[in-house]
């Protein structure tokens, strides 16, 4: 029966430092408002999910144009700018992928899709799901496309457990460069696990 080897470690190298290039980026990205400002919370990668739907009505009908349609011109524009503003925060911040991608950009730390290098040591250890993958693709056999999925879920279940105690100690008080550089790696893993899974999708109607 072919296998593929489940390797539960897994190794975040970590930068000390900003680059200048990254800096740039920071300054290059500036919303129009910070989402977890214009929730008046905390910019944090775990949230109060009851809290911020809370806040989200709040907003809703606090900007609602009928509750405006005796405002003048500019003050229904704004309300409108408002209302637009706080549906764009909640789809950000209720999404924790989408949360994330935002903290990061916040700090200047991700580039354009497709531009972020993945670490050599961890792209050496999918050599092998991916050869799976091209076998599967030759000739599908049941065996190897449940051995191949059982490894990508045990490496995502070793990123999520890894990264877990620096999501939750996170703020931007507190986190170093370091703990954001690790988000950083453990967010560009899990966006190659999430395209490994959409191949092996492909399969599932054998």
């Amino acid at each position: 029966m072919p296998s593929v080897p489940l390797r539960a470690s897994v190794t975040l190298k970590i930068p000390q430092r900003l680059t200048e290039e990254q800096r740039a980026r920071r300054r290059a990205f500036e919303p129009r408002m910070n989402y977890f400002e214009f929730y008046n919370i905390p910019e944090s990668f775990q949230v109060d999910e009851s809290n911020l739907r809370r806040i989200f009505y709040q907003n809703s009908k606090k900007f609602h144009p009928d509750f405006h349609t005796l405002s003048d011109a500019g003050q229904q524009a704004e309300m409108l700018e408002k209302a637009t503003l706080n549906n764009e925060a909640y789809q950000t911040l209720s999404d924790p992928d989408k949360r994330m991608r935002y903290i990061l950009k916040l700090n200047g730390l991700l580039e354009e899709e497709g531009k972020q290098q993945i670490p050599q040591d961890f792209l050496m250890e999918m050599m092998e799901i991916n050869e799976g993958l091209m076998e599967l693709e030759l000739d599908f056999d049941d065996a190897r496309f449940k051995a191949t999925l059982k490894a990508v879920e045990v490496l995502e279940n070793a990123l999520d457990q890894g990264i877990q105690p620096t999501l939750e100690a996170y703020t931007p008080e507190s986190g170093t460069t370091a703990e954001l550089e690790a988000v950083l790696e453990y967010f560009l893993k899990k966006r190659y696990l999430l395209r490994i899974r959409e191949n092996l999708s492909k399969f599932a109607a054998h």
